[in-house]
């Protein structure tokens, strides 16, 4: 692709150079990525697989940008990257961005019937697809991928790793909920309809325990975090084995897969429709 081997040809120039003649490029790629024509990460056959050079298109709108004054009349101030405006929407969009201080960084990709409470943030390279809903004081980040009918309730924190380019960027598959206050970083997969409660953090080196199938799920060299399909997730505890944090009653966060998704599972993380 041309694009992409122009985006590698300007990371190699000083900084001064590769603004001098990489803002269209930026710009296009920033389109592709807004349409979803690009995607910083794609399922395959084989599982999910980066697109090094999507990420590092990123790096490049980083490297070139220089700071501008983007306030809102004088009492909004805001200071940002020219290379990283907000995304330009309109009502055609079938994007619903509730009023309360959002901001969607061009470049993400956000589909129709997708649903924004304020306040939220949707950053750069981030793909959410139909019908997801971004609830308030969330945050998908650059990179991350969202599935189809995701719930990303308050306060759910999705990291995005943009660094380094090789590294697979956290993915909340199909009809996964994510509750309250989680947070999902360094590359964690949630696989299809799996739920986490409230509270839930996962990361990629935390070990996951599955009361279920007496498994215990780890990231590899080969694969990441992966939280099975239709999995439950709660926030648990396991005794530190030291023999200081035995005699003082320590324990470990730890998540506990406890049961795996059925009909009142189904019911009790619905999304309310009427909201839509």
């Amino acid at each position: 692709m041309a694009l992409e081997h122009e985006i590698e040809r300007l990371l190699a120039l000083p900084v001064e150079d590769a603004r001098a003649q990489g803002l269209s490029v930026v710009r296009e790629f920033r389109a592709g990525l807004s349409r979803g024509e690009f995607r910083a990460a794609k399922k395959t056959a084989g599982g999910w697989k980066t697109n090094i050079w999507v990420k590092r298109g990123i790096l490049l709108a980083f490297k070139i940008g220089v700071t501008e004054d983007r306030s809102v009349q004088s009492e909004f101030r805001f200071f940002d990257k020219d290379t990283l405006p907000p995304k330009p929407l309109n009502e055609t969009s079938g994007v619903r961005v509730v009023p309360g201080g959002s901001t969607i960084r061009d470049g993400a990709y956000v589909a129709r019937n997708v649903i924004c409470m304020p306040p939220m943030f949707i950053n750069i390279g981030a793909y959410v697809d139909e019908g997801s809903m971004v609830d308030s004081h969330a945050l998908v980040g650059s990179c991350a991928q969202i599935g189809k009918r995701v719930h990303l309730s308050a306060a759910a924190q999705i990291g995005g790793v943009l660094e380094p380019p090789g590294a697979l960027p956290v993915i909340v598959e199909d009809d996964a909920f994510i509750g309250g206050n989680c947070g999902v970083y360094e590359g964690v997969l949630v696989e299809s309809r799996a739920v986490l409660a409230p509270g839930v953090i996962l990361t990629g080196g935390t070990p996951v325990y599955d009361l279920v199938r007496k498994a215990i799920y780890r990231k590899t060299a080969e694969a990441p975090l992966t939280i099975p399909t239709g999995a439950v997730v709660v926030p648990g505890s396991r005794p530190a084995t030291v023999t200081f944090a035995a005699n003082h009653d320590i324990s470990l966060y730890t998540p506990v897969i406890v049961k795996y998704r059925d009909e009142k599972t189904d019911a009790s993380t619905m999304l309310e429709q009427a909201l839509r």
